[in-house]
């Protein structure tokens, strides 16, 4: 991890990175404060800075983050605000790229002085950019940095909005096909992950779970992640003829990979695919095939939780559609930093950050994913839902205390 930098070297820093940017600010806001830093007066907003991947490798998902964002910034404004004071979003695009990422909070904490920062979509964009708010000593909370070198970096000031880590994601469903009678479970796997830590994590996770209990891995392949034809992976599952088939995919990945598979007329008998199948546009895209198809979520529009309850109701009326996972980890994300702002009293620069950390290091907040808390490293101490397409729907299979559906098994055919 970089040293922190002295204030006048990161504001040098920052300034130098500033001046050669061209990037535009979406800004939502409910009230009419300035530009930059909400400052310390009782009616000047509390400006957030995010940046995100508007476009790019992951900007489907980047767009869904940016809609969950947005709502609860209008959400707590309708319910006067954050300690009496309206909350601004200025959320830049950093283009899915790293470099752009770092750029972008550096500007956002030095130049805007932002009041809080929270986190982007990706491992690859959440790690870099937490280095910097640590620099700053800004808390970092954020919603889609799941892998295990998130929490392998020594960050003290970073916490992960969501129930479970990539590596643990798959967990319900790892336990449930070891506990099946020997002649029904499954008996091989051909796993493809794209290189990214987030997919690679979720897939080798449930991976390791199933060669442990003694089923056989039978094909194995990684793949960058700007690849588009997958005729040759998807052949060598083909010719493996694996029971199961897990894929350590994003979006656009995945359906290509699922419609390779189809039109191999491959047939699993259980088939895993992570962040894809939570897409609004995952049916269609791969021909409304989808019934049986498994995945790890961190959260469900049906779940009780009072908040919940009330963000999909407001959250349906103003899009006219139920959240999704991403909107609902970003909107999480926003709960778990107004928890520690409205319990200590503060939200600025400075000393009153590491009071918002320390807070969120002994303190059980309430979200629409459920109660979070969090270890020494930012991981949070629960586990992930299991959902399957059962009858056209996406419901919650596993665990049983959480069951809407009957988990399927066999699959259907594609």
């Amino acid at each position: 991890m970089s040293p922190r930098l002295s204030p006048r070297t990161a504001r040098r820093r920052a300034f130098a990175v500033v001046a050669g940017l061209s990037t535009a600010a979406l800004v939502l806001t409910a009230c009419s404060g300035e530009e930059g830093g909400g400052g310390d007066g009782s009616d000047d907003p509390i400006v957030v800075g995010i940046s995100l991947p508007l476009t790019g490798d992951f900007s489907e998902p980047g767009k869904g983050v940016q809609r969950g964002y947005e709502a609860w910034a209008q959400f707590i404004n309708e319910d006067g605000g954050l300690l009496g004071r309206q909350v601004e979003l200025k959320i830049l695009d950093d283009q899915s790229n790293a470099d752009r990422v770092v750029q972008d909070y550096e500007a956002l904490i030095a130049q805007d002085e932002v009041d809080l920062v929270f986190g982007p979509f990706s491992t690859r964009l959440v790690v870099p950019s937490a280095r910097v708010a640590e620099e700053y000593g800004m808390l970092f909370v954020e919603p889609a940095g799941a892998a295990n070198e998130v929490f392998e970096q020594g960050f003290e000031n970073l916490f992960y909005a969501a129930p479970a880590v990539a590596d643990d994601h798959y967990n319900y469903l790892a336990e449930h096909i070891l506990a099946m009678p020997e002649d029904e479970r499954p008996q091989t796997v051909a796993v493809a992950a794209m290189d990214d830590p987030f997919a690679q994590g979720t897939a080798y996770g449930l991976r390791d779970k199933l060669a442990d209990g003694g089923l056989e891995i039978v094909v194995d392949e990684v793949y960058p992640p700007n690849t588009t034809d997958f005729s040759s992976i998807a052949a060598k599952i083909d010719d493996s003829d694996a029971d199961m088939v897990i894929g350590g995919t994003q979006y656009q990945d995945a359906v290509n990979l699922i419609v390779s598979l189809q039109q191999l007329d491959y047939q699993p008998q259980l088939a895993a695919f992570s962040t894809a199948p939570t897409n609004p546009e995952f049916a269609s895209a791969i021909g409304a095939k989808t019934e049986g198809i498994l995945s790890p979520t961190g959260y469900t529009e049906n779940a009780g939780w009072p908040s919940n309850v009330d963000f999909v109701e407001r959250y349906t009326a103003l899009h006219g559609n139920a959240p999704g996972e991403d909107e609902a980890n970003a909107f999480t994300t926003g709960q778990v930093v107004a928890a520690a702002v409205e319990a200590v009293g503060c939200a600025e620069q400075g000393d009153c950050q590491q009071e918002l950390v320390d807070w969120l290091r002994t303190n059980e907040v309430e979200t629409v994913v459920g109660p979070l808390s969090w270890d020494e490293t930012g991981k949070p101490q629960g586990a992930h839902l299991i959902q399957q397409y059962v009858d056209g729907a996406i419901q919650i299979v596993l665990p049983e205390d959480a069951m809407e559906a009957e988990l399927v098994h066999p699959k259907p055919e594609w």
